[in-house]
């Protein structure tokens, strides 16, 4: 099996390439490694949904994989998902598409504009360690909230389970590509007013390595 593992930051996803053999330099941003009988590619895209969106597109275009991955941390809007909890993102949104009209915001929805905003993965591959993983909603943002009124505008607009840089991108991407995929991310904070003390950064990195090594076991 082919399988592509999309990260945005090699930190992300350094207990997971522990787990793999290296094998060979791919091009920019893309190295091959082996795990069991797979062939795994891991593509380090940079933060954010641009990146994301153009190195995902470039790796989809020019190669054929059997499935997708995206592993990342992410912060959290639900008070049940804990700093370290992993989840799997079904449904992401690009929340900042849109308008201001004063102090509210217009989506591009509500705008009557061409553009595709919100993804769902309806078929994700068939797991088990994938299927134990709690689902949620996601939004992706250039910008991560830390400011008490946009964190309650943004929860009364869409109310996200869960925010990343990256997601609705990655998740776009293999649509268009016709790909099965799966978007997994741990939990590194609460999203609230920016407080990097109270983040557990290294135990979601170490949850989410646990996790994506088992899903790659279970292919």
């Amino acid at each position: 099996m082919r399988i592509l593992i999309v990260a945005a930051t090699s930190i992300e996803v350094a207990p997971v390439v522990a787990g793999l053999r290296e094998m060979s330099e791919r091009g920019p941003r893309l190295t091959r490694y082996a795990h069991a009988a797979h062939d795994v590619d891991v593509l380090i895209t940079g933060v954010g949904m641009v990146a994301t969106a153009a190195w995902c597109s470039r790796v989809l275009a020019l190669s054929r994989y059997d499935v997708a991955l995206n592993f990342g941390v992410c912060g959290s809007f639900d008070p049940a998902l804990k700093p370290g909890d992993v989840v799997q993102v079904l449904t992401d949104r690009l929340a900042e598409l849109g308008a201001e009209d004063g102090e509210a915001f217009v989506s591009i929805h509500d705008l009557n504009l061409p553009a595709e905003h919100e993804f769902t993965n309806l078929a994700p591959p068939a797991n088990a360690a994938l299927g134990r993983l709690r689902t949620v909603s996601g939004i992706t943002v250039n910008m991560v909230h830390g400011n008490e009124r946009s964190i309650a505008a943004v929860t009364a607009r869409f109310s996200p389970q869960v925010e990343s840089m990256e997601g609705a991108a990655f998740m776009q991407s293999c649509l268009i590509h016709g790909i099965r995929f799966a978007q997994v991310r741990a939990v590194s904070n609460v999203v609230e007013r920016r407080n990097r003390d109270a983040w557990k950064l290294a135990d979601a990195i170490g949850a989410l390595g646990t996790t994506a090594l088992s899903i790659l076991d279970g292919l």
